[in-house]
């Protein structure tokens, strides 16, 4: 029978350059253990949230939503500090409900915009606004109340705990104990114990998860080296003290902690207390149509006639079918009101002068191409519309608009003004870590001449 523990501090490939577990090999390997629940917590963001929400659902575990924040010792506007690590604090936050994800959501972004200064930082103050539905572990050996300890700053420990206490109320701030090995956090935990049962504050145990198997640990340090874009022959270069941050078992875990019992059991109660899920239906702003019509699907029927008429010289039964077709697919799946803001900023982009095309799937679009918003004739080029959208395969259609660099901002500015700001937002890329551009990453860390790596890179298929 496996230990009452779930793993509720792991960093994910999300945790760019400094986590090496793919949510899916993390998911499964829970799955292994026994876990009934499993926590995301990466580093000052929640990129990776939904991927492993999705992956856990799948795979029948249930998804701890979180991120591990960077708490700025004043205010997060605050520029005047160095880079040091010790500049700023970490601490464990995990939603407990919808409303605990919408201010995880909120505190990320705002240290992203507002508090990023080498990390994304956010403060006291935004902490406690933002503090409703979250639950809080006092972090690795780099939290505030472990460097207190270390310090030999009792008081000051005390005054921190308390203070987040406060902050996430009773029963929603836990002290987290671990152990990799490390001479510091032997020091800082074992001074943790008797504070927390002055203080009346529960604990938990963890294991600081950057990489998955025990054999990861030298390919961990590579790719710190990568991060930090330094040699692994540099005495100096950035690398953590301890090979033991795995993703560790239950049994792992009780045999590390055979007197704390409880801390292995708080894991189970934090897991059964965090409850969030997800919808899928899309939030689309209502576009306004001209008087006369009473929605966004009469409007959209009335231009694509119209606009059918205005492109073909002769417009065939054929033509007529596949509008029909096409307008009959967008209003059962509830996008007219889509296609009427793509028209809206591209017609707007047009009139502005700012350079304008649109590529993709929806090029395959008769619609899209009658009222405006590609330029492409998919009857002419035998085009596809089941590739842009598909009733089989519910999911939002993507127009992909490119507007000229320099004159972008005009655009955006425009929708921001027209649908309000909090209907507008941009999305991020992430880079993947190809096979060819790590055989040179990890020549470069390696110190392997250049033009070696070159010659190793070009060997690789990427395909395989």
């Amino acid at each position: 029978m496996s230990a009452p523990f779930v793993s509720l501090h792991n960093h994910t490939e999300y945790s760019f350059l400094d986590g090496a577990i793919k949510i899916k090999d993390l998911v499964e390997r829970a799955v292994e253990f026994g876990m009934p629940a499993l926590a995301i917590t990466d580093h000052g963001g929640l990129f990776g949230a939904i991927e492993f929400y999705e992956t856990c659902m799948a795979a029948g575990i249930k998804p701890i939503l979180g991120f591990e924040a960077y708490i700025a010792p004043q205010s997060r506007f605050d520029r005047n500090t160095s880079r040091d690590e010790r500049s700023y604090h970490h601490l464990i936050l995990l939603a407990r409900n919808e409303t605990g994800w919408k201010n995880l959501m909120r505190l990320s972004s705002i240290g992203y915009l507002e508090g990023f200064y080498y990390r994304p930082r956010i403060d006291m103050e935004v902490l406690r606004q933002h503090a409703e539905g979250i639950i809080a572990t006092s972090a690795c050996v780099a939290g505030a109340i472990p460097r207190a300890l270390l310090e030999n700053n009792i008081e000051r420990a005390k005054q921190i705990a308390r203070e987040y206490c406060a902050i996430f109320g009773e029963g929603n701030f836990y002290l987290e104990l671990q152990n990799h090995g490390i001479d510091e956090e032997i020091v800082a935990f074992e001074q943790m114990i008797p504070l927390g049962k002055e203080l009346g504050i529960p604990f938990i145990v963890s294991n600081d998860a950057h990489y998955l198997n025990p054999e990861d640990a030298s390919s961990h340090e590579v790719l710190l080296c990568i991060q930090t874009q330094t040699t692994m022959d540099d005495p100096k270069r950035y690398r953590f003290s301890s090979d033991q941050v795995y993703f560790k078992s239950p049994q792992e875990m009780a045999t590390l902690y055979p007197d704390m019992p409880e801390a292995l059991k708080n894991t189970l109660l934090i897991a059964e207390q965090c409850n969030v899920s997800f919808k899928s239906t899309p939030q689309l702003p209502v576009p306004d149509v001209p008087e006369g019509f009473n929605d966004p699907e009469e409007y959209i029927r009335t231009l694509a006639s119209t606009g059918l008429r205005e492109h073909y010289s002769h417009v065939t039964p054929g033509l007529e079918e596949r509008l029909a077709f096409e307008l009959d697919i967008i209003c059962t799946m509830g996008f007219a009101g889509y296609f009427l803001i793509v028209r809206d900023f591209v017609r707007t982009a047009h009139r502005m002068g700012v350079m304008v095309g649109c590529r993709g799937s929806a090029a395959g679009s008769l619609v899209a191409f009658v009222i405006g918003i590609t330029a492409v004739d998919p009857i002419k080029f035998d085009l596809i519309f089941e590739r842009f959208l598909n009733p089989e395969r519910i999911s939002m259609p993507d127009a992909d608009i490119d507007f000229a660099d320099r004159d972008r901002y005009k655009v955006i500015d425009y929708v921001i003004e027209k649908y309000g700001r909090k209907a507008v937002c941009q999305i991020i890329n992430f880079g993947r870590m190809k096979a060819k551009m790590v055989v040179k990453d990890v020549a470069r860390a390696m110190g392997i001449p250049v033009g070696e790596a070159n010659q190793l890179s070009s060997m690789v298929n990427e395909k395989s």
